[in-house]
């Protein structure tokens, strides 16, 4: 199936149901970001030591990794990559001050918005001479 097939929609209700999930263990996920941030000689300590700079650079290049996965239909990749994905998209957060409990409640802001709607709402007026 094309990702046409699917329907905006019906991802919207299955994001929502990851969204939801997320949503129970935001506050751990948020505790748990925090807590690996701080953590002696991990490598998580070291991309943040680095900066948001280089942790963006990072996600990235784990996201290229994903893109070209799903591009070669590998799905044993894509699950790898997408791991990677995540994780590097917590310590993205962190690094930049922004809470997993943000995103999602942003995520729970545009439910029951169609796509076009919320697309809508982020336009920026055009200018005017």
């Amino acid at each position: 199936h094309g990702a046409g097939s699917i329907g905006f929609q019906n991802f919207r209700h299955h994001a929502n149901d990851v969204g939801e999930s997320f949503h129970h263990r935001q506050h751990g996920a948020d505790a748990a970001t925090r807590q690996v941030a701080v953590a002696d000689a991990s490598y998580t300590r070291s991309l943040l030591d680095a900066g948001l700079t280089k942790c963006a650079r990072k996600f990235s290049e784990e996201a290229t990794e994903l893109v070209i996965a799903a591009v070669e239909r590998d799905k044993k990749a894509m699950t790898l990559e997408s791991a990677d994905v995540l994780y590097h998209l917590l310590v993205v957060l962190h690094a930049g001050g922004v809470g997993l409990s943000d995103v999602m409640d942003e995520l729970a802001r545009r439910t029951g918005q169609s796509g076009l709607q919320e697309k809508a709402a982020r336009a920026k007026p055009a200018a005017t001479s």
